[in-house]
């Protein structure tokens, strides 16, 4: 693919999600949703293979029909009131029709099966956009609808948080490990949604913060399985020892940056009145630490299975290693100490 014919297609990536994000009626933020969609499936089939061309036309299929049942809940919605502003879905069942579509197009549990097939298939450039970026859009339509529905929100954040911590334990593809750490994460800013919007808007940053960092590290190490991490050390030793607390701050342990969402979210949940909520989204979340820390061993305590290290300079990645790279692995490790800060400034969203 050109260079200029990528640029048009990423420009309109942007278009769409900003569109989305201004627009306060349900026609407009349904075609900024829709133009996300065309622009992302070219960038996805930009090598051309099968397993690409499948991922595509799976990722095509779902898209479709969430963005059928976001029209559907706007239809039904404008028919019970007449009304297709974006802050007047307010009855029960086009809002929980809603709601489903959005976490359809996220990724949520139950509705999560087409997300680690989708991103087993596209190379890591293709799969670090469906992680981040296009989970923006149908995330900021989920902020705007006015009173979400309190008990579905927990459900399937907790549903989320189990799939994610369970799915990725028998997992050995990078791809999808990471495309279960997603689902995980999606879980706990859906269970704090309807407590905090602004606890669930830092959660979400910093989910964007640390996954761009493990894709963009897992590009430059050409690391497609959990073996093929015990051959990074051989080439950019540096980047294998910081990529251990990338893994570790997706975990959350502390003091990495990932540590303050969960502790926030744990705490504002208890305050609630949910101990037994949050016990149950403590525990599983072992199960992501679990996988976690097994890439962490691959990376830090394994050697690579190819006896001659002479020729692993053939296996390894020859790919520069992006600007922004450092400033990530950066941010997933040293943010805590500016939580306070950063949560002060972020504008109550109630």
């Amino acid at each position: 693919m050109q260079v200029y014919i990528k640029a048009a297609f990423i420009s309109s990536l942007g278009l769409g999600t900003m569109t989305t994000f201004a627009g306060s009626h349900w026609m407009f933020a349904w075609a900024g949703l829709e133009i996300n969609m065309l622009a992302v499936l070219p960038l996805m089939t930009v090598k051309f293979h099968p397993r690409a061309s499948e991922a595509a036309t799976k990722y095509f299929l779902v898209q479709a029909t969430a963005s059928a049942a976001i029209l559907f809940a706007a239809l039904v919605n404008s028919f019970m009131f007449g009304a297709w502003d974006l802050f007047n879905m307010i009855h029960p069942l086009p809002g929980s029709i809603m709601i489903l579509a959005l976490t359809l197009k996220i990724g949520i549990a139950p509705l999560h099966m087409w997300l680690p097939e989708v991103l087993q298939g596209l190379n890591l450039d293709a799969a670090f956009i469906l992680a981040t970026w296009q989970k923006l859009a149908p995330f900021i339509m989920l902020v705007q609808l006015p009173s979400p529905h309190p008990d579905l929100l927990l459900a399937l954040g907790l549903l989320s948080i189990m799939a994610g911590g369970w799915g990725g334990m028998n997992q050995t593809q990078t791809r999808k490990i990471m495309a279960y750490s997603s689902m995980a994460h999606m879980g706990w800013i859906m269970a704090i949604y309807n407590f905090s919007p602004t606890l669930a808007l830092l959660t979400l940053a910093l989910y964007l913060i640390m996954t761009s960092a493990a894709f963009l590290t897992l590009k430059v190490l050409n690391a497609f399985s959990v073996k093929g991490l015990a051959r990074a050390m051989f080439n950019l030793p540096m980047l294998t020892a910081l990529t251990p607390m990338t893994l570790l701050s997706l975990g959350g342990l502390p003091p990495l940056s990932g540590f303050a969402p969960k502790w926030l979210i744990t705490n504002e949940i208890v305050v609630n009145k949910l101990p037994l909520m949050a016990t149950i989204m403590t525990l599983v979340t072992l199960f992501s630490l679990y996988f976690y820390l097994r890439l962490t061993n691959s990376l830090s305590l394994t050697m690579s299975p190819n006896s001659n290290v002479g020729l692993l300079p053939l296996f390894l990645s020859k790919s520069p290693i992006a600007p922004m790279l450092p400033l990530v692995i950066s941010g997933s490790m040293m943010l805590i100490p500016l939580i306070p800060v950063i949560t002060a400034a972020m504008p109550a969203c109630k």
